[in-house]
C-alpha cells in the first residue's frame, strides 16, 4: 500500500518540519483527501523503528476504524495505543511514554484534557491532522500546534476524481432568528423545537424524492426526538430509514450501519454521529437539517456524501441556509495559527453564492443557473453598464468540435452541451475541470 502523490508530499512536509525543529506541526487537509492513511503510514515508519506512537481520538466510534485502517497499513499495533481522550486523561502514569502524538480533528486540540496530554508526556512530538483548523468561537490553534501544512484544495480533489462531483440544493430555509447561541453555537433545544415539524418533515421528504429518490442519504438533525421522529416520517413515505444516536446499542449500531452499506436501508437518520471519520462510498446525499455557527460541522456533515465513485454525482439538500453562513463546501478557505478577527468566524459565506429561484441549485455566482438555465433577472442600472460594455451574453454558437476538450470558453462549452442534449450541470462541471471558471 502506498500514498498518493500529494498525500506523500505532506508527509515529506511533517519530516521537514521536525527537521527544522517544529514540535508540533498540523497537517489540514480537506473530507475526503485521506488524512488517516497519511497518518497511518507515519505511524508505521515510527513504530517500526521501535518508537511508541499514541493516537488521540475524540469519538468512540472511530477507534475500530482508526485501528483497522493502521492494521492494514501495517503499524505495529504492539507500539500504538488509539484511545479516547477522556480515557487517556485518567490513566496518564500507566501508559508506555511515546515518541510521537497523533491527534486526530484537531481542531479540538485546544481543549484542556488534550493539553494535559501534551504537557505530561512533553518530550514527544505533535502532530494534528483535520480539514477545518478552526474553532467555533473564532480562536487559532496556534496555542497547541506551531505550523500549519497545508494540503491540496478541495476542488482539485474534486476535478483529480479523490471526490465526487456534488450538486448543492438550498430550498427556503427555516429561519434561525431568535434562536440563542450556546458555547458558540445554536442552541440545540431551540432548534429542535423549530424544525421537528411535519411540514419540515414533509418537505425533507418531498425534495430527496425530487432530487434523488432511491439514492443512499444521511440525514443530520438537531436532536434525538427530531432525528426518529424524521427516520419515522421517512418509512411512513415508503422510503426506508433508521436513527441511530450515541446512545444505541453498540451491536444494534453496527447492524444498522451495515445495513446502510447494502441498501437495505436507504435514509440514515443522526444528530452528529455520523459526520468525522463515517466512511459509505456509495452515499449519494447529505441532508441537512441542523443549522450551525461551527464550520468544521458543516464541512463534515455536507460532504459526507462526497466520497468518490465514478461517475457519482453527490447531491446535497440544505434546508438550514447552512450554505449562507459558510459558502459551498469546496470554497477556497485562507488558515492561519491566529485567531479570527472578531466578527468574521463565517457568519457569512466566505465567498457570495447565489441561488436559483427556479430549482433551488446553489453556486458560485453567474448570470444563469448552471443545473436548469434559469437567467436571473438583471436590475435597469446593472443592464445599462453592460450594454455599454458590450458584454452581452452569446447566443447562436456554432460548435463543429469533436470533443468538448477542444472548446475554450464557457459560451463554447455550453453551445457544444446544448448540441449534445447534455445538461448545462455537465458543461459547467466540465468547465470547471477545464480551467474555464
Amino acid at each position: 500500500m502506498t500514498l498518493r502523490g500529494y498525500q506523500q508530499d505532506l508527509k515529506q512536509e511533517v519530516r521537514q518540519s521536525y527537521i527544522e525543529g517544529f514540535k508540533a506541526p498540523c497537517i489540514v487537509l480537506g473530507c475526503g483527501g485521506g488524512k488517516s492513511v497519511i497518518i497511518a503510514d507515519i505511524a508505521k515508519d515510527a513504530t517500526l523503528k521501535g518508537n511508541r506512537v499514541l493516537v488521540l481520538i475524540h469519538r468512540q466510534e472511530l477507534k475500530e476504524q482508526i485501528e483497522e485502517t493502521f492494521t492494514k497499513w501495517g503499524v505495529v499495533m504492539d507500539k500504538c495505543l488509539v484511545g479516547m481522550v477522556q480515557t487517556i486523561c485518567r490513566k496518564l502514569d500507566r501508559i508506555h511514554r511515546p515518541s510521537l502524538i497523533i491527534t486526530d480533528e484537531n481542531h479540538h486540540a485546544v481543549a484542556k484534557s488534550y493539553r494535559k496530554i501534551y504537557d505530561y508526556f512533553s518530550e514527544a512530538k505533535i502532530l494534528g491532522v483535520t480539514a477545518t483548523p478552526q474553532l467555533l468561537n473564532g480562536g487559532g490553534l496556534g496555542e497547541v500546534n506551531d505550523k500549519l501544512i497545508i494540503g491540496v484544495k478541495t476542488k482539485w480533489l474534486i476535478d483529480n476524481n479523490y471526490l465526487a462531483q456534488y450538486e448543492y440544493y438550498a430550498p427556503p430555509t427555516v429561519s434561525t432568528e431568535g434562536i440563542r447561541t450556546v458555547a458558540g453555537d445554536f442552541n440545540k433545544k431551540e432548534v429542535a423545537e423549530r424544525m421537528n415539524k411535519p411540514k419540515i418533515h414533509g418537505d425533507a421528504i418531498a425534495y430527496y424524492k425530487k432530487l434523488c429518490d432511491g439514492e443512499k442519504a444521511v440525514c443530520y438533525c438537531a436532536n434525538i426526538e427530531h432525528s426518529k421522529n424524521m427516520a419515522d416520517m421517512f418509512n411512513l413515505s415508503g422510503v426506508s430509514a433508521a436513527h441511530i444516536d450515541g446512545e444505541t446499542p453498540k451491536a444494534e449500531r453496527r447492524q444498522i450501519v451495515e445495513q446502510f452499506r447494502k441498501g437495505e436501508i436507504l435514509i440514515l437518520c443522526n444528530v452528529d454521529l455520523i459526520s468525522e471519520g463515517f466512511d459509505v462510498p456509495d452515499c449519494k446525499a447529505a441532508i441537512l437539517l441542523r443549522p450551525t455557527k461551527s464550520l468544521n460541522l458543516y464541512i463534515q456533515q455536507s460532504m459526507r456524501c462526497m466520497r468518490y465513485q465514478p461517475n457519482k454525482v453527490a447531491v446535497i439538500i440544505d434546508h438550514v441556509g447552512n450554505v449562507n453562513r459558510f459558502g459551498l463546501p469546496d470554497m477556497d478557505r485562507e488558515w492561519t495559527l491566529e485567531p479570527k478577527k472578531k466578527g468574521a468566524r463565517g457568519e457569512k459565506a466566505t465567498v457570495m453564492v447565489r441561488q436559483c429561484d427556479e430549482c433551488f441549485f446553489t453556486h458560485e455566482p453567474e448570470p444563469e443557473c448552471p443545473n436548469c438555465g434559469y437567467i436571473y433577472p438583471i436590475k435597469q442600472r446593472t443592464i445599462e453598464e453592460i450594454k455599454e460594455a458590450k458584454l452581452e451574453r452569446i447566443k447562436g454558437v456554432v460548435i463543429k468540435y469533436d470533443s468538448h476538450k477542444d472548446c475554450k470558453s464557457m459560451s463554447e462549452l455550453y453551445a457544444y452541451a446544448e448540441k449534445k442534449g447534455y445538461k448545462k450541470g455537465w458543461a459547467y462541471h466540465q468547465g470547471k475541470i477545464m480551467g474555464l471558471l
